[in-house]
């Protein structure tokens, strides 16, 4: 089992400066380095506040200069904002820049908010088609002159300026249907799996549409997969040390639903939670519920879940540290996981 961090810059208010997120940010990313994380994953998002990422790559390339072996993840573009020569391009600059530690992960992208901004308004759930499109044509660049005539591409001879470092810069696909499964594995791509706010049951589920997938194309190689979860830890002496973890999740998922309802316009990049209230008769943003969804719990807890997540097949665990929390409560977090939870994979 490997262990990766995923984090952005999180700005809840305007107290905090994006430079001081930033140095926040290198710190987490640091320690996590130290403690014998594989990667740091940062996304794309964009006019969030709550989600400070309008491209991972500047990020990422950042990131390179203040660590020397941690990779560095993609995590992830959003595919039809993208071109492919641009992509190409600034994907084998970051894996250049660092010496060839960069790993790409791609989704087609979830917010309307962001479609009705950077894409014409076209509809989320189309982006399957860019991205199934796009991952070709930058590999094809990658090597060397190629010309694209695509659905949604069009362009003549090119290439990828610079090269990367790497001769196969890793790919991930965020994959949740079985048909996005299928086409990781027929191409070779690694699989990303979120579970969001149901329990370890959709663990098993996500790993076994891997799996199904994999015998459905013999000779297809199983693909790395990657299982992201929001992670708190607390000290196995406080029995109360879970609810403030839970309560810190249920407001970023409440805060998630109110920028995914895309219904009420936000002020400079702020948009308020939804309400509790709307949640009356939705069991899964009850604090208990998280407690059991989400990675929260003292170090054994932890590592108990983890353990059984590695039995399902899954290769990664990604610590999702996003969810509003003090600087220093994640890092006390962190630095309990690494402390306690880590070494019971070593072996």
């Amino acid at each position: 089992m490997r262990f990766s961090l995923f984090a952005h810059m999180e700005r809840w208010d305007g107290d905090v400066s994006h430079r001081q997120l930033l140095e926040d940010l290198v710190e987490l990313v640091q320690l996590a380095e130290e403690g014998g994380f594989s990667t740091v994953w940062t996304g794309e998002h964009h006019s969030m506040e709550y989600t400070v990422s309008p491209s991972p790559m500047p990020v990422l390339a950042y990131l390179a200069a203040k660590t020397t072996t941690i990779r560095l993840g993609a995590g992830t573009l959003i595919a039809p904002f993208w071109n492919p020569i641009r992509a190409a391009g600034e994907s084998a600059l970051v894996d250049v820049i660092s010496n060839g530690r960069l790993e790409l992960g791609l989704a087609r992208g979830a917010y309307q908010f962001e479609f009705d901004r950077l894409a014409g308004g076209m509809p989320a759930a189309a982006g399957a088609q860019h991205l199934r499109e796009l991952l070709p044509a930058m590999q094809a660049l990658w090597q060397g002159d190629y010309a694209h005539e695509g659905e949604i591409w069009q362009f003549p001879t090119s290439t990828s300026v610079p090269k990367p470092v790497q001769d196969t810069i890793p790919i991930w696909v965020a994959a949740r249907s079985p048909e996005s499964h299928e086409f990781a594995v027929q191409n070779g791509f690694n699989i990303m799996v979120t579970p969001l706010m149901k329990d370890d049951a959709e663990v098993a589920d996500l790993t076994a549409k891997t799996r199904a997938a994999v015998e459905k194309f013999p000779g297809s190689k199983k693909p790395e997969v990657m299982c992201l979860r929001h992670t708190y830890l607390h000290e196995s002496g406080d029995a109360d040390g879970w609810r403030p973890g839970a309560a810190a999740i249920n407001r970023y998922y409440r805060s998630f639903d109110a920028w995914a309802g895309n219904r009420t316009t936000p002020t400079d990049g702020f948009l308020d939670p939804s309400p509790e209230a709307k949640f009356a008769d939705r069991p899964e943003f009850e604090l208990d519920s998280l407690h059991r969804s989400a990675m929260i719990g003292t170090p054994d807890e932890v590592v108990e879940r983890i353990k059984h997540y590695q039995d399902l097949g899954v290769d990664e665990f990604s610590y999702w540290i996003d969810n509003g929390m003090s600087h220093e409560e994640k890092k006390r977090s962190l630095e309990l996981f690494i402390r306690e939870v880590v070494p019971a994979f070593s072996a």
